[in-house]
């Protein structure tokens, strides 16, 4: 091992005088399991809020509020149609009869 080191070592130029650095810091096998283990029941734990665990989680509630607001998009899409469409009508219709009132208008004068 300590052979192994020392190819490693010389392999890199080492600036100045400051001797030997560690290229990378070694961390134990039990703190690194540890240390994902711990991370793992996290990120486990927010899965569960998240999807739910036999129970609606948020991503289920998101997307039932999802479906409600579409449908009401939609029904109040066919509101605001018909009610343009009531709109261009009369204003087209008060156009239509402007004109010809203003014709019968000055003809029976």
């Amino acid at each position: 091992m300590k052979d192994r080191e020392d190819d490693i070592s010389s392999n890199y130029l080492q600036h100045g005088g400051a001797g030997r650095q560690p290229l990378v810091v070694r961390i134990t096998d039990s703190d690194f399991q540890g240390e994902v283990l711990e991370k793992l029941g996290r990120l486990e734990a927010k899965m569960d809020m998240l999807i739910g665990s036999g129970q609606p989680g948020r991503m289920k509630l998101a997307e039932d509020r999802l479906v409600i607001l579409e449908k009401s998009e939609i029904r109040r899409s066919v509101y605001d149609r018909i009610v343009n469409a009531a709109i261009t009508m009369a204003i087209s219709a008060a156009i239509a009869l402007h004109i010809f009132l203003l014709r019968s208008g000055t003809i029976s004068k």
